[in-house]
């Protein structure tokens, strides 16, 4: 066994989902052991990190003026780099106890329409993280992995992987993207068009976090049955003073109306893309949802209805990215052996 087969095997792979919204992370053996928003509170003079995660997502909009609580990741790249290094080991930290014999190696998940440049940054941070060795993968690759969708035959599958920030939507043949589009649009833009409408049609201005959970709790994409309502606080953009509100579903899914629109747009696009032979695997074998935005209700219908496409959800679409990620190296492998057996046999 050689020096690098020997450090593989004693090796810990990390996978991590270093999302806009959420980090996850995934190490092999043991399964999703960090599940997080992405936000860091530090000092503001010092930069001394005061909290992480969750503790640090609670004083979001809520800080003393000493204190800043930052979001480091904007439509999925890095736009704080320091921050975004802090995090990382913090999170790694909290699930790994003791010092490592051989540095881990780690597969981080990224949107395919960043550049170079934001590709770069991502893995300088797993780096300064503490990793042997860093690989970086589009997300929506990592993701169909982790659904357990068999990327390496020669057929179409069709993944569509809606985060906080970004929407990928690709094909996948053989192990490769064939056809990949991704636009900066996710959750966080499904929040800022219930955010708009309600300002514009009720006058009151409502935060991040009660449009988040109007979306999650009675946003849909598609029209229902049953028309679901929900209570919320805001401040009157005429008086500047507190007031109540209570909103409808029918609502809520006009709010999101572009965004959701834009999305499925993109899809259609890419099915335009995509080769003959590819299509016909995908009208077979449908499209596969991904990601937190994927959970919003009525959207795998809604696709379905606008492109002809069978399209369901993956079974655990959350974790997908950060579990393929964190399989990446094995699944490689496996593909490898495989493949020089299949030489062998020849021979």
């Amino acid at each position: 066994m050689g020096l690098a087969n020997l450090f593989d095997a004693f090796s810990t792979d990390i996978g991590i989902d270093l999302g806009t919204c959420n980090t996850l992370i995934y190490i092999r053996g043991k399964g999703i052991m960090v599940s997080e928003p992405s936000v860091v509170a530090v000092e503001r003079g010092t930069k001394k990190v005061v909290a992480v995660g969750e503790e640090a997502k609670r004083m979001l909009w809520k800080t003393p003026g000493d204190i800043i609580a930052i979001r480091p990741l904007r439509d999925g790249v890095i736009a704080d780099l320091e921050t975004t290094e802090k995090m990382i080991r913090y999170f790694i930290a909290k699930v790994v106890q003791r010092r490592w014999l051989v540095k881990p190696r780690m597969v981080v998940g990224v949107p395919s329409c960043i550049t170079e440049v934001e590709r770069r940054a991502v893995e300088e941070s797993a780096y300064k993280a503490g990793a042997r060795e860093v690989k970086v993968i589009e997300e929506s690759l990592a993701a169909a992995i982790g659904a357990n969708i068999p990327i390496y035959e020669p057929a179409g599958h069709m993944i569509c992987d809606i985060g906080g920030g970004t929407s990928e939507i690709s094909v996948i043949s053989l192990g490769g993207m064939v056809v990949t589009n991704a636009i900066r649009l996710g959750g966080d833009e499904f929040d800022e068009a219930i955010i708009k409408h309600v300002r514009t049609v009720h006058n009151l201005i409502i935060g991040e976090g009660t449009a988040e959970e109007l979306k999650k709790k009675i946003g849909n994409a598609s029209p229902d049955k049953k028309i679901e309502k929900m209570e919320i606080k805001g401040t009157d953009a005429i008086t500047g003073l507190p007031r109540r509100l209570e909103i409808d579903s029918v609502e809520v899914r006009e709010a999101l109306q572009e965004p959701i629109t834009a999305i499925v747009e993109e899809i259609k696009r890419t099915l335009g893309q995509t080769p003959p032979e590819l299509a016909a695997d995908i009208v077979e074998r449908g499209i596969v949802m991904t990601g937190g935005g994927s959970l919003l209700k009525g959207l795998d219908t809604l696709i379905a209805n606008e492109t002809g496409v069978p399209c369901f959800l993956a079974e655990d679409p959350l974790n997908c990215v950060a579990l393929g990620a964190g399989m990446y190296f094995e699944r490689e492998r496996s593909r490898n052996a495989s493949a020089r057996h299949s030489i062998y046999n020849r021979l």
